[in-house]
């Protein structure tokens, strides 16, 4: 925060009546476990309350809420040889990423303040124990078990959409941090001559959220519209980065980019910035060379706009990568995958950032109806790839294109994954898979059908597809489903 912002929240909190669940404000101090107390207990009470933060605030009278001034400086302030900031890290469980602020207000007046975010559905523990503040007075939260109940309930916090980016814009701010000309060109809107129609229009789409004289930009605002996104401390990380390597590992990096710029900003940039990376063949047509990417842009399109809005914005540090080797393309997303990756295909989508994924849907960046999933295969299939492969890593979400490879090249596993997802596109298509699209999908000639047979064999072994009428005893002429229709 800067000095004026951290004017405009002082001046905020002390206009609010009295001290309250997330409030504290406090003289001076010296005792560091009692600091430890009033972080669970204001982390708590903000989930409670749902706000998205509490503040312990030194340099405030209690009564009047009078500026008074501290010689505390938690930025300086020692527990025993520790700095108070790692040592109270260390002791708080769940780890809460509070901020410690020590500026002047008017001359001469110093004030710390503690930013301490809402506790999302557990409660936050100091040394083994969780508080709570009723009035003004820090209790243990067991001595209130319906309060700790409601803890456990709270999802309200828990979206990362109506967190908040950036706290006390201005008007002014506002525009210097958003771009609000992006927003309407998207929705193909013109832009409002009047600046409060763009703030009122902001208002109705959750990025910002007013209070008195100034704004709180929320995380979606910010992630979609932000001009530069490391003018935001907590998404700073989300960056997308596209990262080329020499070969077929991670040994040699040759090029990076990193996209500085919210989501709805600069999609289509990163699109066009991926796919003018990506080699290119040449095919003789009948009359002109023509050069053709080696992978489709719709499906690194699809692949991307999935990895965004499924994105696990929890996971610190990490965020959507596309990696770039000689023999494929990685893109990847922090978050174990909300549904079976077998089921990508077919499944209704599921997201955990809803809010972002509509609002994508509206400028048309990702589907309406579903996944996209289907686009992908069905582009690697008109390219002749390798299918696409998905992984479930645990912490992270990993889809591969591959590039180009012969029949004798894929392996078996290759050609079983190919022949499923092919079964299934033609099933969620209203058609079934047979001898017969399937060579087509490998480019088969007709007069190894034995091949294609083969290849459904061993996916009906690995249980992937099934027969649609067991009694047909004609292979040829045979159709199949995938296992779960």
């Amino acid at each position: 925060m800067t000095t004026e912002e951290l004017h405009q929240l002082l001046e905020e909190l002390i206009q609010l009546p009295k001290e309250c669940e997330w409030i504290e404000f406090k003289h001076n101090n010296s005792d560091i476990e009692m600091v430890g107390r009033y972080l669970s207990a204001l982390s708590n009470g903000a989930c409670l309350n749902n706000k998205p933060f509490g503040y312990l605030v030194y340099g405030v009278k209690d009564d009047g809420h009078s500026i008074i001034g501290t010689n505390f400086n938690p930025l300086k302030a020692k527990k025993g040889k520790e700095e108070i900031e790692h040592w109270l890290l260390q002791r708080l469980i769940p780890g809460i990423d509070f901020k410690m602020y020590f500026f002047q207000y008017n001359e001469g007046i110093n004030i710390a303040i503690f930013s301490i975010p809402a506790t999302l559905n557990v409660p936050v523990r100091f040394l083994h124990q969780s508080y709570i503040r009723i009035g003004s007075i820090t209790r243990e939260l067991k001595e209130f078990p319906e309060k700790e109940r409601n803890i456990w309930k709270n999802t309200e916090n828990a979206e990362f959409e109506k967190g908040i980016a950036s706290q006390n814009n201005t008007e002014e701010k506002i525009f210097e941090l958003l771009d609000y000309p992006k927003y309407f060109e998207l929705l193909k809107l013109p832009v409002p001559f009047d600046k409060n129609a763009v703030l009122q229009k902001f208002e109705e789409e959750r990025f910002i959220v007013k209070k008195s004289q100034v704004y709180d930009i929320t995380n979606l605002g910010a992630i979609l519209f932000a001009k530069e996104l490391d003018k935001f401390e907590n998404l700073a990380r989300k960056a997308i980065r596209v990262i080329l390597y020499k070969g077929k590992n991670r040994l040699k990096t040759t090029k990076e980019h990193i996209s500085n710029k919210g989501y709805a900003v600069d999609f289509a940039n990163i699109i066009d910035y991926i796919d003018d990376q990506l080699p290119t063949n040449e095919e003789i047509g009948a009359a002109f060379r023509v050069q053709k990417k080696t992978y489709p842009k719709l499906a690194i399109r699809e692949l991307v706009a999935n990895a965004i809005i499924h994105q696990d914005f929890n996971e610190k540090g990490t965020s959507v990568a596309v990696e770039i080797f000689e023999d494929r393309i990685e893109i990847s997303n922090p978050g174990k995958p909300l549904i079976e990756i077998l089921r990508f295909i077919d499944h209704k989508p599921q997201s955990r950032n809803e809010k972002l994924a509509f609002f994508m849907r509206r400028i048309n960046i990702c589907e309406e109806r579903g996944s996209g999933i289907d686009k992908v295969i069905n582009e690697c299939e008109v390219y002749q790839l390798p299918a696409p492969n998905f992984f479930d890593n645990g912490n992270y979400t990993n889809a591969i294109l591959y590039a180009p490879k012969t029949l004798r090249q894929l392996d078996q596993t290759d050609k079983i994954r190919a022949c499923y997802q092919h079964c299934s596109l033609k099933y969620v298509s209203g058609e079934f898979m047979s001898n017969l699209t399937l060579r087509e999908r490998f480019a088969i000639d007709e007069k190894n059908y034995s091949t294609v047979s083969r290849i459904i064999r061993d996916s009906i072994d690995e249980k992937l597809i099934k027969e649609y009428n067991p009694e047909n005893k004609a292979n040829r002429y045979s159709k199949y489903l995938p296992y779960w229709a």
